[in-house]
């Protein structure tokens, strides 16, 4: 009998999109499933009740309830050290597994990871946030070596609307940013239904498309043993 793999992923409690098309993404995997745990987030802005809402200790909270699925990997499926700081993420993992004895990983790290394999040294994003947001996010990367090349974002800040931005708008938006010549682009939100586009705009731009849902399982199966590689039409991300 083949093993089962289970992939955690710690979900934020307003998110509708990135359940279904993680999914979808592992569709062909019939050995491996996902398991969701939420948390409260609603918002995405800079005021302090909005950054509460990634404390610690709430996460872990959830976090715990997923190890009782015997998951084997917790991932926090969402973007918020772009603009906290990759370090928060690194503490969090560090939490996790410390609290549950599974490793653990983030969208962020996955996709940072992914972005030194391509060796970009520019990047464009699209993302649903508001200035000061998306600020935060360009500065972050430039700090760590990324120069900003194209950026369009929508200025939304209610965490639920994210998944109200269509398709066509995405591809607008990332044709857009394309347009600036980035060595890639970074969606940055797991509320965002961008995953199912990527692989026809890499097509279409030449350009390589990192989307963080999609980080979120390459790098959960690779924790878990499973070759991403099996993962196909999902753009370029699974065969780095």
């Amino acid at each position: 009998m083949t093993q089962r793999i289970r992939l955690g992923m710690l979900t934020p409690s307003s998110n509708t999109v990135l359940e279904p098309v993680t999914q979808a993404m592992i569709a062909g995997l019939p050995e491996v499933s996902a398991h969701f745990g939420r948390f409260k987030v609603t918002e995405i802005a800079l005021s302090q009740s909005a950054l509460a809402q990634f404390d610690d200790s709430a996460i872990l909270v959830a976090a715990e309830l997923l190890a009782h699925a015997k998951v084997d990997v917790i991932t926090w499926n969402g973007t918020s050290a772009t603009w906290l700081g990759f370090e928060t993420d690194e503490r969090l993992c560090e939490r996790i597994t410390a609290a549950t004895g599974i490793p653990a990983t983030t969208s962020i790290l996955a996709m940072n990871e992914a972005l030194a394999k391509l060796g970009a040294q520019s990047l464009g994003y699209v993302t649903p946030y508001t200035d000061d947001v998306q600020a935060k996010i360009v500065a972050q990367y430039e700090r760590h070596g990324l120069a900003c090349r194209g950026d369009a974002h929508a200025g939304i800040r209610d965490n639920f609307a994210f998944a109200e931005v269509t398709e066509d708008a995405l591809r607008a938006m990332t044709r857009a940013v394309a347009a600036e010549g980035p060595d890639a682009i970074a969606v940055v939100c797991t509320n965002l239904r961008a995953g199912p586009l990527v692989a026809a705009l890499e097509a279409e731009l030449g350009i390589p498309i990192i989307d963080s849902i999609a980080t979120a399982v390459w790098k959960s199966l690779s924790i878990a043993g499973v070759d991403p590689a099996r993962v196909r039409g999902w753009g370029r991300l699974f065969s780095l």
